[in-house]
């Protein structure tokens, strides 16, 4: 039975020898908010996670990111916030039973009894997505009731693989894979001594799922037991965990080298390169969904407006992919790169991006323009909000020339500039028109 029950501890006796046992991700797990590592979007102050958890009162949830992102961690710690009785059920091992179990215990607890006085009861269902629609809708009327609250974790999309009562009963939180710096302070924490080359590596092979770093570490810790230099160098952990690293390195490269050759060759506009760098990943065992992710990434970056059906095209490949699997959704995947790399190519939307996020980082906070902004009551119209604001539809062209959208005072800026390739040929000759024509309004007024 794939039930788990966090409560009173029978086994006090065994405690440390099972603590010292425990698998290094489990000595390590947080016991705060404060010692988890990643998910700052979430968990940091004001951030929707960290605000449910201090306003006490627990909600229905989803939990859809990577492996080893944290989910199981969130929900424990959950519980704790709440002094609930916390359940968990492997979706891969549990079926209805199970969850009629934990729906008992659940009322059991909230009844009442010598450990658990009126406690509300925390479901963590993992790998939720692997339940059929009617086990999802079994746990629908105790959700309702509040007699659990459902916290699913998933690594597949709900919006594809939750069924949408359940969905529209629990608030999904994205969880995001650890960034390099995220890894880099967990393995500070495990106490591995290791030199730069050695860090770099195993934060490579992780690939942002913490677990899969922790389990490195442990199979490094026992592996340089009996070895006199303690400190753990680049070829002790490639030759250690060699198996493992060609999953990410295939051939001695390391694995953000092949996503930059295989970045770079789409931005070169070579088709052939780029599906020998796909199919290279794709063959070394690299997740194909962080393929995917980097290929809509290429779409924004590197292509933008010049052909704006990139980004489609690319989102595309991602949903067929996880709709698919692999091998079938690897065609996919394989299409989108192939359109990249003969589309026309611009930065002009990242560059304009990068150049008005610097600008608002170091600006003051500006206010709105009066005539601009929304006047929804009589005091703010009589407040002068959106006097002789210009309706551009009323006018010539459905552009009102001269007039300006920028906060009073601010200088004059020009970061998009289109390429003159694809579609922004086009948008580049339409916005010298345009640019003419305020000129020629603001000479007037003059």
């Amino acid at each position: 039975m794939g039930i788990e029950l966090q409560g009173t501890d029978l086994f006090a006796g065994s405690k440390n020898a099972a603590q010292a046992a425990a698998p290094l991700a489990e000595k390590l797990r947080p016991r705060s908010l404060d010692e988890v590592v990643g998910q700052k979007h979430l968990l940091g102050p004001g951030k929707p996670l960290r605000v449910a958890f201090e306003s006490g009162k627990p909600h229905s949830m989803i939990l859809w990111g990577p492996p080893g992102s944290g989910k199981t961690t969130i929900a424990r710690l959950m519980a704790q916030a709440f002094d609930a009785e916390f359940i968990a059920l492997s979706a891969v091992l549990s079926g209805v039973k199970d969850i009629r179990d934990a729906v008992q215990a659940a009322e059991r607890a909230l009844a009442g009894g010598v450990s658990t006085a009126g406690r509300r009861t925390i479901l963590f269902v993992d790998e939720v997505h692997r339940f059929n629609k009617a086990q999802q809708d079994a746990f629908l009327p105790f959700v309702e009731r509040g007699l659990l609250t459902f916290v699913g974790a998933t690594t597949e999309n709900p919006s594809f693989e939750v069924n949408s009562a359940l969905l529209s009963r629990a608030t999904v939180y994205v969880l995001e894979s650890l960034s390099d710096s995220d890894l880099s302070e967990l393995l500070g924490r495990t106490g591995l001594k290791v030199d730069q080359e050695a860090g770099a590596r195993l934060i490579g092979f992780a690939d942002g799922d913490a677990r899969r770093l922790l389990n490195a570490v442990e199979i490094l810790q026992t592996a340089s037991e009996n070895r006199e230099q303690k400190m753990i160098d680049g070829p002790f952990v490639e030759q250690t965990l060699a198996k493992n690293l060609r999953r990410f390195d295939k051939g001695g490269e390391q694995f953000y080298d092949q996503i930059s050759a295989l970045h770079k060759s789409v931005r070169g506009s070579d088709p052939d390169a780029s599906l020998y760098w796909l199919v290279r990943m794709l063959d070394g065992g690299a997740d194909p969904l962080y393929l995917a992710r980097r290929i809509v990434r290429m779409a924004t970056e590197d292509i933008g407006l010049a052909d704006p059906r990139a980004l489609r095209i690319a989102l595309d490949a991602a949903e067929t992919y996880e709709r698919l699997g692999s091998p079938e959704g690897e065609l996919a995947l394989a299409e989108a790169v192939l359109y990249m790399a003969v589309a026309a190519k611009s930065n002009a939307v990242y560059t304009a991006y990068n150049s008005a996020r610097a600008f608002v980082a170091t600006d003051g906070t500006r206010p709105v323009p009066l005539h601009i902004r929304n006047a929804p009551t009589r005091l703010m119209k009589d407040l002068g909000y959106g006097k002789d604001y210009r309706y551009a539809h009323d006018e010539a062209d459905a552009f009102a020339a001269g007039e300006s959208y920028f906060p009073d005072g601010m200088p004059a800026v020009d970061w998009y500039r289109p390429s003159g390739r694809g579609l922004e040929g086009k948008i580049r000759e339409k916005l010298e028109d345009l640019r003419r024509r305020n000129a020629e309004a603001a000479g007037k007024r003059k």
